[in-house]
């Protein structure tokens, strides 16, 4: 007899996978080792079905979205008829179902009376997997063969046999190979919670049920995302962002280009036209340019609708091979956050050309990696890695966001004390730096700083960060934020290091990482006069650039706005920028706007 979805019974189900999914989430929290998995939390969970589906996604990333898929899309074309009881599988090529190395997948068939009815899926960012530089994440790495330890989609258990050769390579070939196995093995604990509760559900609605559901689901999103996407207006709408360059070929920018096309319930997002590949570790694999597209979309579809291959249907992501978006061998990809958050930017770009009342300005352009590593003077290795970001661009509704982080990470910052404890290095230095959002009506996110202090006689620090040139962009009369600044020893030689960097540092040198400030929204000479001199007084802006930016005029002494004063500056500084229509985006500081305020 033909099985028919309850409403009831489905939305129980729904809820039932989904808490699988946030409970095998909170078993990695809950047991890993490393400060990126326990504190930035760079690592996510789900669930799919017997095919390989993925129906629920847990806790934790959004730059995750498009890599369960993929991946387990390798798995069952490697392995589809060569599965059982008590397999697990590994894998981390980029050219082979994998993102960058650093992420590593585990995935673990589920039985019930010896038919495959699901998979448990994870994949963690591992602090260290070899390769030329600590931390395996350099920008400067040139092809994959430099960046560390490359995994065939293989298997890691067979019929609950721990394959030791392969756990053998992996020790001989990473810095850190205690701090790797636990890591590892929480993956390994989040799979085996999946499975224990996994079993409870088959055996509360039978095995035949459970497939009819995890099939519906899926459906089930996809019905939703349809019916969101019919709401949307019909069109295409480009938008194109630059990254300043790959950290090898400096000063040459990368172009990232992308058009949104939108029929009914059907979008495609066409990233056609974007820069070709580069020397560089940013290229992305073809599931991260994924990720960073579905984010883009899921921003502007109304909460609630399930993220699972479902919504992937009604979203048609391309982008040619050999592109800066979807790198063929020998693309060196280490670094590839970078281009995939700048992606998420160029999205929100395309996308407030269709919907200018719903999509926020560009943000920091995190996130940046911050990688630290060496060996004491016992020769044992330390390996630091901070991922970092915090500014939202403004939105058209509110001001940006500040200290939190991108969208498209949902990360949080490593503990300091902890971090002290744990590493040789201090932190002196973790706070905001006024005049660098961007003005609008609704400025954006205020950027924060932060100062390393070096305590081993040495160490190798290797950055990824970038809108140095290329600014984060304002929108609809919004101005650009400020750029994103590097520097070494700020209080004594202070020298300004590039964007993209791996270099030798020495006992006592301090690193300075200063974001970027993001785009405003709306013109700035709407700005509520409250709104500044309450900026000002919580010093994220000084009284000299609420002048030169929105022609308040703020009294420090009595913690007043002199009212007819500013409106005298305003009109000022509207009849010398001499606005026909207010521009839709804006990439550089306007030059008029801060001369009319001298």
């Amino acid at each position: 007899m033909a099985l028919s979805s309850d409403p009831i019974e489905l939305e129980l189900f729904k809820n039932a996978i989904f808490s699988i999914a946030d409970e095998m989430a909170l078993t990695v929290f809950r047991t890993t080792y490393s400060g990126v998995l326990k504190d930035n939390m760079d690592y996510s969970t789900g669930f799919a079905d017997a095919n390989g589906k993925l129906a629920a996604q847990g806790l934790t990333l959004p730059g995750h979205l498009g890599s369960v898929p993929t991946a387990m899309d390798a798995i069952m074309r490697h392995f589809k008829d060569d599965m059982a009881p008590g397999d697990v599988f590994i894998m981390n090529d980029p050219f082979d179902g994998g993102m960058h190395l650093p992420d590593i997948f585990v995935f673990k068939p589920l039985y019930h009376e010896g038919e495959r009815l699901a998979f448990a899926c994870t994949v963690c960012h591992h602090i260290d997997v070899g390769g030329r530089v600590a931390g395996s994440n350099a920008s400067d790495s040139t092809e994959i063969y430099a960046e560390g330890l490359r995994i065939a989609p293989m298997k890691l258990y067979e019929a609950g046999k721990l394959n030791k050769t392969i756990m053998t390579f992996i020790e001989k070939n990473v810095r850190l190979p205690v701090q790797l196995f636990g890591d590892l093995r929480a993956q390994l604990a989040a799979c085996h919670i999946g499975e224990t509760q996994f079993a409870e559900i088959v055996a509360r609605y039978g095995p035949d049920k459970t497939k009819f559901y995890l099939k519906e689901v899926i459906d089930y999103a996809e019905r939703l995302t349809r019916a969101a996407l019919e709401k949307l207006p019909d069109g295409e709408w480009s938008f194109e962002d630059w990254i300043d360059d790959d950290g090898v070929d400096y000063g040459k920018p990368i172009r990232l280009f992308v058009t949104v096309r939108k029929t009914g319930g059907h979008m495609v997002v066409d990233w056609t036209g974007t820069n070709p590949q580069v020397k560089g570790a940013i290229n992305n694999t073809l599931s991260f340019t994924k990720a960073a597209s579905y984010t883009g979309v899921r921003s502007v579809l109304p909460p609630g609708i399930p993220n699972n291959e479902g919504v992937f249907r009604a979203i048609e992501v391309i982008c040619p091979p050999g592109t800066v978006g979807n790198g063929v061998l020998p693309a060196a990809c280490a670094a590839r956050g970078l281009t995939g958050f700048r992606m998420v930017d160029c999205m929100f770009g395309a996308l407030a050309m269709m919907l200018p009342d719903k999509v926020k300005a560009a943000g920091d352009g995190g996130n940046t990696g911050i990688s630290i590593g060496g060996y004491d003077a016992e020769r044992k290795p330390f390996v630091y890695v901070d991922f970092t970001c915090g500014a939202w661009g403004a939105r058209p509704w509110a001001d940006g966001l500040d200290g939190n982080s991108h969208m498209f990470a949902n990360m949080a910052s490593h503990s300091i004390e902890v971090t002290e404890a744990e590493q040789p290095m201090q932190l002196l230095a973790y706070e905001f730096v006024a005049d660098r959002a961007g003005a609008g009506k609704y400025r954006g996110g205020v950027p924060f700083r932060r100062d390393y202090r070096f305590l081993e006689n040495e160490g190798m620090l290797q950055v990824r960060s970038d809108r140095r040139d290329h600014r984060p962009f304002g929108l609809y009369g919004g101005s650009p934020g400020a750029p994103s600044e590097n520097f070494m020893n700020p209080d004594g030689e202070n020298r300004l290091l590039p964007s993209k960097l791996t270099m030798t540092i020495k006992k006592g040198d301090v690193f300075r990482h200063v974001l970027a400030g993001a785009g405003g929204w709306g013109d700035p000479l709407e700005r509520d006069p409250a709104a500044v001199l309450r900026d000002v007084r919580n010093e994220l802006l000084s009284a000299e650039k609420a002048l030169a930016d929105y022609g308040v005029v703020v009294d420090t002494t009595n913690w007043t706005v002199d009212a007819a004063a500013t409106a005298r500056r305003r009109d000022e500084i509207r009849r010398a920028r001499g606005w026909t229509e207010t521009p839709k985006v804006q990439w550089h500081e306007p030059e008029l706007l801060s001369r009319a305020a001298e």
